[in-house]
């Protein structure tokens, strides 16, 4: 038998944004981000302006690209960039969208399509290549 990997299945789009946001924590109503890295309907990657922690309860407010309505959302962060990798743009994190109207989801999805994906802005990883027998 051969084992296969797989590349994750995303539930949603991302795209390369700049735009600005607020995000604020829940509990202290500090502000912990100003600016999203990457949009989708189901989320964003925020640069942080301090740390957070996986699980902190969030609210976000910001404008799509391309588009005057301001989007208000609760949120969840998904996870924490700490920019060692190639290619991060320094300390971020990610965030979870929950409860947000469908309305809402829509017209991200709408002024989304036809930007370039998040990927596409990153340096291409260097080519390492595998081992064919373990260690």
């Amino acid at each position: 038998m051969s084992s296969v990997e797989l590349e994750p299945v995303r539930q949603s789009f991302r795209r390369f944004v700049r735009i600005d946001c607020q995000v604020v924590r829940e509990h202290d109503f500090k502000l912990i981000g100003d600016l999203a890295l990457d949009l989708s309907t189901k989320g964003m990657l925020v640069r942080a302006r301090t740390r957070v922690l996986t699980g902190e309860e969030l609210l976000v407010a910001f404008r799509p690209p391309r588009c005057n309505r301001w989007i208000d959302a609760q949120a969840t962060v998904a996870r924490v960039v700490h920019g060692r990798r190639p290619g991060d743009t320094g300390l971020a994190f990610g965030i979870e969208f929950h409860g947000m109207d469908r309305v809402y989801e829509e017209l991200i999805f709408d002024r989304l399509r036809g930007m370039v994906g998040p990927d596409a802005m990153r340096p291409p990883r260097p080519l390492v290549p595998r081992s064919l027998h373990a260690a």
